[in-house]
């Protein structure tokens, strides 16, 4: 007897429909899974088998072929173990085939039968809900994760009994609901404030800026002085996601198996730190099937990378494509695929090797020789990408005994929601633009004019500081946010002599 059940693999961020043939006819007794399985889905021959006589059903001592469908791709992990385990029973007469034509199904399954959860469920559902599928049907530690998607009915079941049951009477269980408001998760930012950052005016200045426009950043200073500090503040002020963002954002934590225990929507900008010896796969993406790097996993949110300087030159090199597409590409033989990579690059790094070069209080012990090899592991055109460059210097006595605090986080907020509201009220005509950052020559052309003083300014800074066509572009485009914090339509001269002021790798070089 032929049976046929419907589940799913995730290529990337999405997921494709696979068809689970399962055969039941005479010969040898075995199982053979064909249809370019890897060595995860092999293995469920055996944890199908003992779930099945484990759970209280007959395992048909038969010969046995599973088709999985489209054979050309390739399909890994456990995910399948369920379809598998429900299309034997449904081969062999055990359960119901009514739910089968228009029910996915998803989920590991032990050698007792109870199901545990997979990688990638968001994803899933939402491919279900796109193919028009009428239910899904999935672990119990996944409902809430899958349920976050409107207009499909998910089943949480916690053992493969409770599947057959369900598939033998479909009145005997209901579909999960999802609320957001009682399993919205606690921020994982929300002990820190920028109110408890002592002086620094001018890198609080740039954090806001940063938050406004979506401008990449680099805190330059000796150690103690506070970057790291600073930066873990920035998503404090970030503007909340919206549900189609927080969605893309969740299902990029899914897919990378990061929502197994948590099951919620993601609805905070997310906020990733890798150590500086994270390889390039780690940060970009990769594998053999490709998973999402921590650039990915930054989507929406901010990617802080703490002694830059301290990473490997090729690893930094790999992040000039995303910075400029917003995507990443991993390219392999079989396959191509696409990683969204939309986030703020906030750095930090000593001035040089000792970390004490233009201190006022400790000398540097550093040739000058050394500095500029210290500095030569950054190149141009990496640095060209980063809009803000701000030196950070040593507190003062004074600011480190002063109990007054400064603004809070909230307020600052409030100052960026204004600004990133104008700019989408400009970029009404371009659905693509998300904040400043994001403009390109012909959205400069348009909307980043200059007056002749802010012409004559702007030169005078090209021809000193030798800057790029490139790092040109960023200079207005952190003038036009500035204006728009400054609530004004036109772009001034002090904006633009502002936004010069953040050039600090420039100035020293």
């Amino acid at each position: 007897m032929l049976a046929r059940v419907w589940s799913a693999a995730v290529l990337g961020i999405d997921a494709i429909p696979v068809g689970v043939e399962v055969d039941v006819s005479g010969g040898l007794p075995g199982i053979v899974v064909v249809g370019l399985p890897d060595a995860g889905v092999q293995e469920a021959r055996e944890r199908v088998k003992a779930a099945i006589r484990n759970a209280g059903f007959n395992f048909p001592m038969r010969r046995i072929v599973v088709n999985l469908t489209p054979a050309d791709l390739r399909k890994e992990g456990p995910s399948f173990d369920l379809p598998i385990s429900v299309g034997i029973l449904a081969a062999s007469g055990q359960v119901a085939t009514d739910l089968l034509g228009d029910h996915l199904f998803l989920g590991e399954v032990s050698l007792d039968g109870t199901l545990q959860p997979v990688a990638g469920v968001l994803a899933i559902a939402v491919a279900a809900q796109a193919q028009g599928m009428t239910g899904l049907v999935v672990p119990m530690a996944n409902v809430t994760e899958a349920a976050v998607v409107r207009g499909l009915k998910v089943y949480g079941c916690h053992t493969l009994a409770e599947v057959a049951a369900f598939l033998n009477d479909p009145s005997s269980r209901s579909p999960a609901t999802h609320s957001l408001s009682s399993h919205t998760p606690a921020s994982p930012h929300s002990s820190l404030d920028l109110k408890d950052v002592k002086g620094q005016y001018q890198a609080r200045r740039a954090l806001e800026i940063a938050a406004a426009g979506g401008h990449n950043l680099i805190f330059v200073g000796p150690p103690g002085s506070g970057k790291t500090m600073l930066a873990r503040r920035l998503p404090t002020i970030l503007p909340p996601l919206t549900f189609e963002e927080a969605l893309e954002v969740t299902k990029i934590h899914s897919v990378a198996g990061l929502l197994k225990e948590r099951g919620q929507l993601i609805q905070e900008p997310p906020f990733r730190s890798p150590h500086h010896s994270a390889s390039g796969p780690a940060l970009v993406g990769g594998g053999s099937y490709p998973r999402p790097g921590e650039i990915s996993l930054a989507h929406r949110g901010v990617l802080f990378l703490d002694e830059l300087t301290e990473f490997k030159r090729d690893v930094l090199e790999f992040l000039r494509q995303p910075l400029e597409d917003g995507q990443v590409t991993i390219a392999r033989t079989r396959q191509s695929v696409v990683f969204p990579a939309q986030f703020t690059l906030v750095a930090s790094t000593n001035p040089c090797p000792c970390g004490y070069y233009g201190d006022p209080v400790q000398p540097c012990t550093c040739l000058p020789r050394q500095r500029e090899q210290y500095w030569a592991k950054l190149s141009g055109p990496l640095l060209d990408r980063i809009d803000l460059q701000v030196s950070v210097s040593r507190l003062k006595p004074e600011e480190m005994t002063r109990q007054t605090l400064g603004e809070d986080s909230a307020t600052v907020r409030q100052r960026v929601l204004a600004a990133r509201s104008r700019a989408q009220r400009r970029f009404a005509e371009e659905p693509s633009l998300h904040c400043n950052a994001q403009m390109q020559s012909r959205h400069l052309r348009q909307w980043c004019r200059l007056d002749e003083a802010s012409t004559k300014l702007l030169e005078g800074a090209i021809a000193k500081l030798g800057l790029s066509a490139r790092a040109t572009d960023r200079i207005l485009k952190v003038a036009r946010t500035i204006a728009d914090l400054a609530d004004c339509e036109t772009i001034a001269a002090a904006h633009v002599a502002e936004a010069i002021q953040y050039r600090t790798i420039d100035r020293l070089q």
